[in-house]
């Protein structure tokens, strides 16, 4: 058989979605289609409450009937304890949507003999299924159906019995277990027969608790191996994949502002990257959560989202504060273009709140989000920990073509600049903000550490906060080196003299000048006039001489022409 007719009479395992946000993802579709599943874990790992979100979006998205077989709690107890997440289950009842039916099994009762059997519950549960032909069912939880037995042959036996029967109804079965002390169930033989494995963990470490899913098999199903932190609220249960990213995204040549004119110049006139990751850190006080604000506001004057996460003011902290530098969050709060949510970092694990941060952006769909200070998260985890979930933050939101801005408290020691996150080697764009002292003064300097794929200033700026707002003035560089604040003004205004003075003084010699070229040219002039005078007197002694020749020699030759004619007259008389 020809290669490519080997590949096309594969047969694809059929799988159900969930529904479950996050967990189709992983599972590359969801459950095996018309085959048992088996989800373990301790008590409170959430089993009885992913079982039945499971039947419930299978009803409501997927129009696929479910039945719920439960053995520990009533049919009232379900309905009271999911209504937490808005789910109505008398009214999907009522619509035959969902079948609940409640067994309860005295396990005192249970004898172990040859003629123990599921036949009764084969009944029960063929019957729940035909009434409303389901296609989804929840067994919880299966070591009350075999608790009482203790003969392993026997339990196998009919444990495979049981998943044999319901494979044959075509049913997709979700089948709860509790965890076993060094096994996935307390029997230890579930895990073998089940074609896939869940297992939930409700993990504590230094008092902050997180829960954990991960697929322990999948037969016939290539699957995530990761753990998966998971939530549970008001909407139910979101698995966040952030383990299973890849650097395969696009990225946008876009340019977004930075909210502060100054600060874009600096990066080549037109700011950031749209999608771009941004770190802004700095001493206490420098101003970082100002450039995060302006960020914000910028974003929100775009008419574009921005979800803004504080980890050491609350809400109305920052609209105070941001306010009294010409900043007004809260009208954007007003408009639904801003989110600002508060919350210490230690009320969750550093992977709940990664998976909040998914849940809140898939939610509301920002095209900016803020962290500040990330600093802050070392409290819940280690230094390796923190990076490692940042860098999965980033690669989510640079996926999403969101642009994230973190800010960060450093550290300064001997000069050097410490940053415990360890993430300025990952984001791409890098602005440190630090505190400039000389002259008895404290005042703020900025520059560009980095910025990927543009041109940027390699200038120190400094960084001024006002009323008004943010500024960022050049600072003046002197014979003792980078003058700042008063230090640059006394220095500007001594230059602005010096400038003066000498415009001053070229003007005065330049009059003098004018003097000097004045009686130049006027000697010049009384020279010329004299010179003038004389050549006029030369020029007519010439004349005179001239003349007095010509009238001599006129006079001469006249004399000599009455000299001629006596000469003739006295020829005459002789």
């Amino acid at each position: 058989m020809p290669r490519s007719d080997k590949k096309n009479s594969t047969q694809v395992l059929a799988k159900k979605p969930t529904g479950i946000n996050g967990f189709d993802e992983i599972t590359g579709g969801g459950l095996p289609a018309g085959r048992p599943s088996l989800i373990c874990g301790e008590a409170g790992a959430g089993k009885t409450m992913f079982s039945i979100e499971f039947i419930i979006r299978g009803a409501l998205q997927y129009n696929e009937p479910g039945v719920i077989l439960a053995f520990e709690e009533k049919a009232a107890d379900l309905e009271t304890n999911i209504a937490s997440l808005g789910f109505d289950l008398k009214k999907l009842q009522k619509d035959k949507l969902v079948w609940i039916d409640h067994i309860h099994i005295d396990r005192s009762e249970i004898e172990e003999t040859g003629e123990y059997d599921l036949d009764g519950l084969f009944i029960r549960l063929g019957h729940a299924i035909d009434s409303i032909g389901a296609k989804r069912v929840m067994l919880d939880t299966i070591e009350n159906l075999f608790g009482g037995l203790s003969n392993e042959g026997i339990l196998r036996a009919e444990i495979r019995r049981l998943f044999t029967w319901l494979k044959d109804k075509g049913v997709t079965t979700i089948i709860t277990g509790e965890k076993g002390l060094n096994t996935l169930t307390r029997q230890g033989l579930e895990e073998y027969v089940s074609d896939c494995v869940l297992l939930l963990e409700h993990r504590v470490v230094n008092q902050i608790s997180t829960r954990l899913l991960r697929v322990v098999k999948y037969r016939g199903s290539v699957h995530g191996t990761n753990e998966y932190p998971f939530l549970i609220d008001e909407e139910g249960i979101s698995v966040l994949p952030v383990t299973s990213l890849k650097l395969d995204h696009e990225v946008s040549s876009l340019r977004v502002s930075s909210g502060i004119p100054t600060l874009d110049e600096m990066l080549g006139g037109h700011g950031f990257f749209r999608g771009s990751s941004i770190l802004i850190s700095g001493t206490a006080g420098t101003g970082k959560t100002s450039i995060a604000a302006y960020f914000a506001d910028a974003s929100c004057k775009r008419k574009e989202r921005c979800l803004y996460f504080a980890f050491e003011e609350s809400p109305r902290q920052i609209v105070r504060n941001m306010a009294s530098i010409g900043i007004d969050l809260q009208k954007h709060k007003e408009d639904g273009l801003l989110q600002i949510h508060g919350a210490r970092p230690t009320l969750q694990g550093l992977e709940m709140h990664l998976l909040m941060i998914h849940k809140l952006v898939r939610t509301f769909k920002p095209r900016a989000v803020i962290l500040d200070p990330i600093t802050n998260l070392i409290t819940i985890g280690s230094m390796s920990e923190v990076k490692s979930m940042l860098i999965r933050l980033i690669d989510f939101l640079q996926v999403e073509g969101i642009t994230v801005l973190f800010t960060a408290l450093v550290y300064e020691k001997d000069n050097a600049v410490q940053t415990d996150e360890g993430v300025s080697s990952l984001v791409d764009a890098w602005i440190l903000v630090r505190d400039l002292e000389a002259n008895g003064e404290r005042n703020r300097g900025i520059y560009i550490m980095k910025s990927r794929g543009m041109a940027h200033s390699n200038r120190v700026r400094e960084f001024v906060i006002q009323d008004t707002g943010l500024e960022l003035v050049d600072v003046y560089l002197g014979p003792k080196g980078i003058l700042v604040g008063s230090a640059r003004e006394a220095e500007q205004l001594n230059e602005l003299t010096g400038v003066e003075l000498r415009a001053d003084a070229l003007t005065r010699k330049d009059r003098e000048l004018e003097r000097k070229r004045t009686v130049l040219e006027a000697k010049i002039a009384s020279l010329r006039d004299e010179f003038e005078s004389m050549q006029d007197e030369l020029n007519r002694t010439f004349r005179e001489e001239e003349l007095t020749k010509q009238i001599k020699e006129k006079n001469r030759q006249k004399g000599g022409k009455n000299t001629k004619q006596g000469n003739s007259g006295n020829g005459k008389s002789k």
